[in-house]
């Protein structure tokens, strides 16, 4: 019953999505009005949307690691007794896209005017905005450890990082532009804006986004904030275990993605505008340090995360769990140019630079880096499963999935590293505050040195 009540469900949800899609192609067409994705409410859809996109991408990968039985409960130490099945979270997700689809409908035929005005059109997004919050909190017997993970992974400087905490750490470096949306739509909703009619005039709506505070402080630290987890994470985990191998080099991989960000957020290192035809040294540089950071990335997701690029096993590994060695090799291709993608995902909006995705192609980039960090957790988890590469666990043997007893709740040993690796971890923690800082400062002469330049 279950699956068929998945399955009446999702031809509902493609009914819908069609209904959307014919309305604003033919909209645009017939009466020239503009699309969803040209309206004012739109990145609290997109917002609402990354996060559904992140439900159903986790049914989907709940469902590939208990088809190919990759342990995934004992591996992330969940209780068993509150994991549901693929079905059960398609089930949710597909309840969740109709409530999305319906809103977005509704918000899009008020603001076109075919249905009556008896409320403002900026309704229906803080309606859906609503029921997101209501998802993420009901039922508690799934949120409260859920949102308990989540505290752990904020203060993970503070307290050794597990596996999970680290994988979700992992996700919310893909999730920039979901968050940055989130903070949208927070001002959206408290600045009263979704009250105001939408045919206003414009000036007077959405002020706040222009601030200062919102758009050189608070959106450019949403696009640090992960990045500063995970390298927190990388030293707590070589404080905890010594090892300078893979932590250090690991923690140096998320700084090298903070200065590309810093030097996007802070406007503009890599702007073409050159003194007098002079080549301009600070565009060759981003580029140059733009370059470097997507592919050590790329590097580190497929030999380090994923075990893979051994030669004697044509640049794969050993051990393979999937069945079809071409899975292997397209996702490879497919990581390295998304990771070039999600590198320029890290310069926040309206920066003015060259580089900088344009916003109709917003929901597109942050849907393919969902997709790619959904495809990299499907190896991430393999590779944990068969190798136990950095060590998480105090064993190596993992049960098959469908031997999930796993009451291994144990103790784990922490040595005693002494006052060298604290003394070396905050070397490098202030090393990288000091480029960060120095990158901030570079950046703002470039700009008025700039601004004098055009005066």
């Amino acid at each position: 019953w279950s699956q068929l009540r998945l399955g009446y469900r999702l031809g509902m949800c493609a009914i819908l999505g069609l209904w959307v899609c014919w309305d604003c192609i033919w909209g645009l067409v017939h009466d020239s009005n503009s699309t969803i994705g040209g309206r004012d409410a739109f990145p609290v859809f997109r917002a609402c949307g990354g996060l559904l996109m992140l439900h159903w991408f986790w049914g989907g990968s709940v469902y590939i690691w208990t088809r190919y039985r990759i342990n995934y409960i004992f591996l992330f130490d969940l209780n068993p007794k509150i994991v549901d099945s693929p079905v059960a979270i398609f089930n949710d997700a597909v309840d969740e896209t109709l409530v999305f689809l319906v809103s977005m409908l509704l918000y899009y035929k008020a603001g076109a005017h075919d249905i009556p005005n008896w409320i403002p059109a900026g309704c229906f997004p803080f309606f859906l905005l609503l029921y997101t919050l209501y998802c993420l909190v009901v039922p508690l017997r799934k949120s409260i450890p859920m949102w308990q993970a989540i505290f752990q992974v904020v203060v993970s400087p503070f307290s050794s990082p597990t596996f999970f905490t680290i994988y979700i750490a992992d996700v919310f470096t893909s999730m920039v532009k979901v968050f940055q949306d989130i903070a949208w739509s927070l001002g959206f909703v408290l600045s009263g804006d979704f009250l105001k009619p939408e045919d206003d005039d414009k000036s007077h709506l959405h002020t706040w986004q222009h601030s200062f505070w919102y758009k050189n402080v608070l959106i450019p630290l949403i696009c640090l904030w992960p990045l500063w987890i995970r390298f927190n994470q990388c030293l707590r985990r070589y404080l905890d275990t010594g090892k300078r191998i893979p932590n250090l080099a690991n923690a140096f991989k998320y700084a090298l993605s903070q200065t590309v960000t810093l030097f996007g957020a802070f406007h503009p290192l890599y702007l073409m505008e050159a003194d007098e035809g002079n080549q301009n040294l600070f565009q060759i540089f981003w580029m140059m340090l733009f370059i470097a950071s997507s592919l050590y990335s790329f590097w580190w997701d497929v030999c380090m995360d994923w075990g893979l690029g051994y030669f004697e096993h044509d640049l794969l590994g050993p051990r393979l769990m999937y069945p079809n060695r071409s899975y292997y090799y397209t996702v490879i291709a497919l990581d390295i140019v998304l990771r070039f993608m999600w590198v320029l995902t890290l310069l926040p909006p309206q920066s003015g630079a060259d580089f900088e995705i344009p916003q109709y192609l917003t929901a597109v980039t942050m849907s393919l880096e969902l997709v790619r960090r959904t495809m990299w957790g499907f190896f991430r988890l393999e590779n944990e499963h068969r190798s136990n590469t950095n060590h998480y666990r105090r064993v190596s043997f993992v049960p098959l999935h469908f031997n999930t007893g796993h009451e291994h709740q144990y103790n784990r040993q922490r040595e005693h590293l002494g006052l060298s690796v604290l003394a070396e971890v905050a070397a490098m923690s202030l090393f990288v505050i000091a480029i960060s800082v120095t990158s901030v400062v570079v950046a703002q002469r470039a700009t008025r040195g700039t601004d004098r330049f055009d005066l």
